[in-house]
């Protein structure tokens, strides 16, 4: 069990590698990438393609922990759903990044992006804004709005992003996901749906010449995993789950 389940009731650890340049999309050469990568991890083997063009290489969803790894025009994506570490999840992203630049041409130079995701869901059936603001607070600023008389919140979803260096190539953002409309508000009907925290460390931009993929990734997980120690989980995450757990 990774040391982040207990916090939430799905976590998840998503990769993605966005290029400047279209990436590859002719059959041989999809095909021997996610042949690759089934190789290291046998049980991907749900293959297919989507409307829009990407391709999907996934595990069965049934168990509730899978794998998954798509190819799209411009992005490289990696994602394990409930991992049984941070560890797993990590190396295979490192196996997609080891392989992209061989198999996919894909050179540091054409770098649009590189993110590392982590997310915790949580279910609830009721009003997500509510929650949200219930549990973590609003600002000072619009505190007082909320109180207005018959007022209902149906629309909170905190999000912040701060730059780690002077040219504001090294982000990070810690964003919060409600799934609760208006519709649901006022009939009082609510789905059982996930509410949702990312924590995302971002690199922009081409790398450079001393740099590759696989320890951009590593300083990109240890930004996420510094945040989540110092602030995240005792500042959202906890407070999520404590005001869930009282409703």
């Amino acid at each position: 069990m990774n040391r982040y389940s207990s916090l939430c009731d799905d976590f998840y650890v998503n990769m993605n590698l966005g290029t400047e340049m279209e990436l590859p999309a002719n059959r041989e050469t999809v095909l021997h990438f996610f042949e690759r990568v089934q190789k290291t991890y046998p049980t991907m083997r749900n293959f297919y393609c989507r409307e829009r063009g990407d391709f999907v290489l996934e595990e069965d969803k049934d168990q509730g922990s899978y794998r998954w790894c798509t190819i799209e025009p411009r992005r490289v994506c990696s994602g394990q759903v409930n991992p049984e570490t941070v560890e797993h999840a990590v190396g295979q992203h490192k196996l997609v990044l080891e392989l992209a630049p061989y198999m996919l041409s894909v050179s540091p130079l054409d770098c649009e992006a590189l993110d590392l995701l982590f997310g915790f869901d949580f279910t609830y059936r009721g009003n997500h804004n509510e929650l949200v603001a219930e549990a973590l607070g609003l600002s000072p600023a619009t505190e007082r709005l909320a109180e207005t008389p018959g007022a209902t919140i149906i629309n909170h979803e905190p999000s912040l992003t701060i730059a780690l260096d002077e040219e504001c190539r090294t982000q990070f953002r810690l964003s919060v996901e409600t799934r609760t409309n208006a519709y649901q508000i006022r009939t009082g009907d609510f789905p059982e749906e996930q509410l949702s925290v990312y924590v995302t460390a971002r690199q922009y931009g081409s790398l450079g010449p001393d740099k590759n993929f696989v320890d951009t990734l590593d300083r990109l997980q240890q930004i996420c995993e510094d945040m989540i120690e110092n602030h995240v989980i005792e500042h959202v995450l906890n407070p999520l789950a404590r005001t869930i757990a009282l409703r």
